[in-house]
């Protein structure tokens, strides 16, 4: 009897234990201390990594704080962007914004979400070459939304020459997509494209030289705010299709380029929206800052093994040691564009000197050494001057939406943010949000998108579509209704890049309490192109 009660024991003590698993009041304890103990085992890891704690916040359930000036466009936004109004986003565990922002950057694409690119070379004026990659979707809903797109486009009527954001229709508007200074294209990037192409969006990713598997044929890299290669990038892509909109979306860093393009082709830029997810809105100030190790030593791996392919070109002309032993970002960033070898020609811009030859001066003499320090300080300083994303601010021209999470483990606290750049200026637009991590923003449920910030921006860029809309019918006196086939029209100027003197570095400060006047009344969205 004995041996039986053994036997049986086992199987007894299951039963028990699932039969109070069964409970209410048992399986809700037993939940709350599994949840207990991944918390702090959580937060021994982040220690242990370094990695920043940000305490979980529920403040973003009515909504994300919207920072901007009081425009038409801004309260048509708040009354008809449901995305913005309300948004879903995760909560702890997938919610916390290391998991999220480790998610975006490096976790699994999902097989690409279904979808192929094929690749585009373009030669740029001074012979380097950049790389655009449309995405393609599976051949069966490439067929089903032509087909959709033609069945809609007859049903509107749709006809004429105008730019439509008409998502199915024969023009999709092209949206030019920018990955990370570093040229990573991300999974978080990826699904953009995916949603995008399934909302009958025409999509591109934008490679410059040497990133992305793009071929570096001249001894030369983009510096963080240059946008002459975008420039002519965008210039292939309005000739290549004229009568759809173009629209763009930054990703991390590669804001830097987007807003510097915005801000230096002003008013004859080809863009009718743009948006910057977790942008980094001072670039001198996001270099300074110290990043997590996790964050810095991967990053810094991914450039100099991007870099390791060209060692043998870019020996002639930069320190290729040096630029393997860095330790920063910014000493990369200096090594490459404000070194005696680096800034005469792998980094310099035209009108720079770029001769071919000049010493290491590292390590030769201590005095050499100081002078070399002091010299590539002042560089630093000068590369930020003509660098900087917001140093041509006050001439953007098109409306801009800035997608920002206040647990950003990649970006300078939120107090750093310049909010009266977004108080003052009519087309800029900041949403904040409590949570959401570097490039994240993961849903809370599985339905629909997987991520926030893409439904969020693809329903912005519809709903600024009607809005220019309706301000061109009130133009044209036609009472917000326009001709068929004129969705995005704007005037058909051809429009080319103005040359302006360079001016001095706008640094802005920050003022909680914005002042709205009566200027956006004088306000007028009719925008017209300057040669």
């Amino acid at each position: 009897m004995r041996e039986l009660v053994l036997c049986l024991l086992p199987s007894l003590v299951l039963f028990v234990t699932a039969l109070l698993f069964h409970w209410p009041p048992v399986r809700a304890s037993v939940g709350q201390l599994v949840w207990g103990v991944s918390s702090l085992l959580w937060v021994w890891l982040c220690w242990f990594l370094e990695l920043p704690l940000v305490a979980d916040s529920r403040m973003d359930i009515e909504g994300p704080q919207l920072v901007c000036k009081a425009t038409a466009l801004a309260q048509f936004l708040l009354r008809n962007c449901q995305s913005l109004a309300r948004p879903s986003l995760a909560s702890w565990p997938w919610g916390d914004p290391n998991i999220q922002t480790l998610c975006s950057l490096a976790g699994p694409p999902g097989a690409n979400e279904g979808i192929r690119f094929a690749r585009d070379y373009l030669q740029v004026k001074d012979g380097g070459v950049v790389a655009l990659d449309w995405a393609v979707g599976p051949k069966e809903e490439a067929e089903q939304w032509r087909g959709g797109g033609a069945k809609q486009e007859q049903g509107a009527g749709g006809g004429g020459g105008g730019r439509a954001l008409g998502c199915h229709t024969s023009c999709p508007p092209v949206l030019i997509l920018i990955p990370n200074s570093w040229g990573r294209v991300t999974p978080h990037l990826i699904r953009l494209c995916a949603l995008a192409l399934r909302q009958g969006y025409c999509p591109v990713v934008f490679h410059r030289r040497g990133q992305g598997g793009c071929p570096l044929v001249t001894p030369k890299f983009q510096e963080f705010g240059d946008p002459s290669d975008l420039v002519q990038a965008v210039t292939y892509l309005r000739y290549r299709h004229p009568a759809s909109a173009l629209l763009a979306v930054s990703e991390g860093s590669g804001s830097g380029l987007l807003l510097s393009y915005l801000g230096e082709c002003g008013s004859s830029s080809y863009l009718t929206a743009a948006a910057c997810l977790s942008p980094v809105l001072q670039g001198q100030l996001w270099f300074d800052m110290p990043l997590p190790p996790l964050y810095r030593w991967g990053v810094l791996l991914y450039q100099k093994l991007q870099l390791s392919r060209y060692a043998s070109a870019l020996s002639a002309v930069l320190d290729v040691e040096r630029l393997l032993a860095c330790s920063s970002q910014r000493d990369l960033e200096v090594a490459i564009f404000c070194s005696e070898r680096g800034s005469r020609k792998s980094g310099a811009r035209a009108g720079q000197p770029g001769g071919s030859g000049g010493d290491r001066g590292v390590g030769q003499s201590g005095a050499r050494a100081g002078q070399t320090d002091e010299r590539e300080e002042v560089a630093w300083g000068d590369y930020w001057e003509r660098n900087e994303p917001l140093r041509d601010a006050d001439e953007v021209a098109v409306p801009v939406l800035c997608v920002r999470s206040l647990d950003d483990p990649l970006l300078p606290p939120a107090p750093a943010l310049p909010t009266q750049l977004f108080q003052n200026s009519p087309y800029f637009l900041l949403a904040l949000t409590a949570r959401g991590g570097h490039c994240g923003f993961t849903a809370q449920d599985g339905d629909g998108a997987p991520c926030w910030s893409h439904q969020a921006l693809l329903e912005y860029f519809r709903v600024v579509a009607e809005f220019l809309r309706a301000e061109e019918g009130k133009a044209n006196g036609t009472r917000g209704a326009v001709p068929r086939g004129s969705q995005w029209r704007r005037s058909t100027v051809t429009a080319r890049r103005r040359r302006r003197a360079r001016r001095p570095l706008v640094r802005f400060s920050i003022d909680s309490e914005g002042q709205s006047s009566g200027e956006e009344d004088m306000f007028t969205w009719h925008r017209s192109h300057t040669r």
